[in-house]
């Protein structure tokens, strides 16, 4: 028989590893195939350079594919091929992040071959602005040049 404590336990990891219904609802609409249509960078008049999940520079990520799999939390995102870009292929571990008292998050770790995380397991969080079953829209804060910046990222599933 076990014992009260250790119910209590095993409660208690459940429950911090639970994903909310609304964050179950976002992993559903996300799950599938898209296209990274447009980049926009607001808040910046310059023209402008900047590298992104650390992999190439933002314009080389418009037209990219993505694809993530809901229900083992996989996907793979695709860079096309060119003038200053190589075509790359990543594989990424996403999720929902839900911090207490703020916004849901779309959060990703860039995976090396063997599907290890790369950038000394660090990862990349994105706000969420808007999420539908045809369109996604996700922000990252930036600061340039002491100023605060957004670089502004439109999918469309395919």
């Amino acid at each position: 028989m076990i014992g009260y404590p250790i119910l209590l336990l095993i409660f208690c990891l459940l429950a911090a590893c639970s994903v909310t219904k609304e964050g179950r609802s976002m992993k559903h609409s996300i799950n599938g195939a898209w296209t990274l249509q447009t980049i926009n960078v607001q808040g910046i008049a310059a023209k402008f350079k900047a590298t992104v999940f650390n992999e190439a520079d933002y314009n080389c990520f418009i037209g990219s594919s993505w694809t993530f799999v809901s229900n083992n939390s996989m996907g793979v995102y695709t860079l096309p091929a060119a003038a200053g870009c190589g075509p790359v292929a990543r594989n990424i571990r996403w999720s929902i992040y839900e911090p207490a008292g703020a916004e849901k998050q779309f959060q990703f770790k860039r995976l090396d071959d063997k599907k290890n995380p790369m950038d000394n397991n660090d990862g990349f969080r994105l706000s969420v602005v808007s999420l539908t079953d045809t369109n996604m829209q996700l922000t990252s804060a930036i600061v340039f040049e002491g100023k605060p910046a957004t670089i502004v990222y439109n999918f469309v599933k395919n």
